[in-house]
């Protein structure tokens, strides 16, 4: 009997699953009976979608303290897209809110510029890694910002914005986003946007489009585009992950799509290292090996839920919904719990390779592929 290649893995990967073996014991749940993967300080590290705190709920906020910047530092993550946009369609002050976010990151960085290094550039990148400090790109996850306006694309690139996701979970002027019954597609105004963006060397994400808008903004692209956080429809349908018809039209493309560690990737209760494993798996059986990586949608920052965490989350979870930006399934916390630690892309590199992925592979999904990316694109 044949075996697709992700079956063959998952096959391999259970018969290497042995007793830790001195030196090679892990702090967390998920990699504590598999051996370390010995290449992760070496590697280029990128999360397609992250930042030093859980941003999708109330966790902290600047500066960052100590323990943060500790954190960050013990995660070996070489930089990651970070949200400094608004999202939602119905959100106040846009343009406004979100240039007051970027100058406070941008106090920040200067602030902690021992921990964290302002990403706009390869050569930036790739400084961070030499540095061993946390490359911070700036990203929106909803073009609103824009207010309509093409010209302010150029102002948010001079601000060091280097990545833009053309619509959130609703309409906007753009396109259409996942939750959106409609699905117009790309509107006129979007294609002109993604005109504009490739022409400057901002990157196209479409992680939360709808599946019409996805399809014709990868249609549109002269530049590889990108699914910076998601998952795959044909192991867990639902309204924000992708099919396979339209991650091999970005893979065609030369894009990349990151899996997340959100609880998307499964029907019910928290989701699982395997969960995420499965998903990863198959978008590689897909896309290719040169089209994967990681976009984990969490923090750095372990996420405490302790305390008055389920209060604040549900208050949280009440205010989307009411906006009308709330996917199936935020009901349940947004993490992984046996990846809820700094060094949880350590953790996954450790479990790729127990499932029989090459060391080539397994730098390619940790970051790679994104530099290679970012490089295409950026210019």
């Amino acid at each position: 009997m044949s075996l697709s290649r992700r079956e063959f893995v998952r096959v391999a990967g259970a018969a290497c699953l042995t007793p830790a073996l001195p030196g090679f014991s892990r702090g967390d749940s998920a990699g504590a009976s598999i051996a370390r993967w010995p290449g992760y300080g070496g590697a280029t590290v990128v999360d397609g979608l992250g930042g030093p705190l859980q941003f999708n709920i109330p966790q902290g906020g600047l500066p960052l303290t100590a323990e943060d910047l500790a954190r960050v530092a013990e995660s070996g993550i070489t930089a990651l897209n970070l949200t400094v946009g608004v999202v939602g369609s119905s959100a106040p002050d846009p343009f406004r809110t979100t240039v007051d976010r970027i100058a406070a990151w941008d106090q920040e960085l200067t602030r902690s510029s021992t921990a964290l290094r302002g990403v706009r550039t390869l050569a930036d990148l790739r400084d961070a890694k030499a540095t061993g400090r946390l490359g911070i790109i700036y990203g929106f996850q909803d073009a609103v910002p824009l207010e309509g306006r093409i010209e302010r694309l150029a102002l948010f690139h001079e601000m060091g914005v280097r990545v833009i996701q053309l619509t959130y979970n609703d309409r906007n002027r753009l396109g259409s986003g996942c939750l959106d019954p409609r699905d117009g597609g790309l509107s006129d105004f979007g294609h002109e946007v993604v005109g504009s963006m490739e022409e400057m060397g901002i990157l196209v994400d479409l992680s939360h489009c709808g599946a019409r808008t996805t399809r014709e903004a990868v249609e549109a692209s002269t530049r590889p585009p990108s699914i910076t956080h998601s998952g795959c429809s044909a192991i867990h349908p639902h309204p924000r992950n992708k099919d396979d018809e339209t991650l091999r039209a970005l893979a065609d493309r030369g894009g990349v799509m990151g899996i997340y560690l959100m609880p998307f990737l499964n029907a019910s209760g928290p989701p699982t290292a395997e969960d995420v494993l499965a998903h990863l798996d198959h978008a590689l059986d897909v896309c290719g090996e040169d089209h994967v990586g990681m976009g984990s949608d969490q923090g750095i920052v372990p996420l405490d839920v302790g305390g008055d965490f389920p209060a604040r989350f549900h208050a949280e979870s009440q205010r989307r919904s009411a906006a009308g930006i709330a996917a199936p399934r935020e009901d349940t916390i947004p993490y992984v719990p046996d990846l809820n630690h700094p060094r949880r892309m350590e953790t996954i590199a450790d479990l790729m390779s127990a499932r029989g992925h090459s060391d080539r592979v397994v730098e390619k999904v940790l970051g790679a592929n994104w530099a290679r990316l970012l490089g295409e694109v950026w210019r």
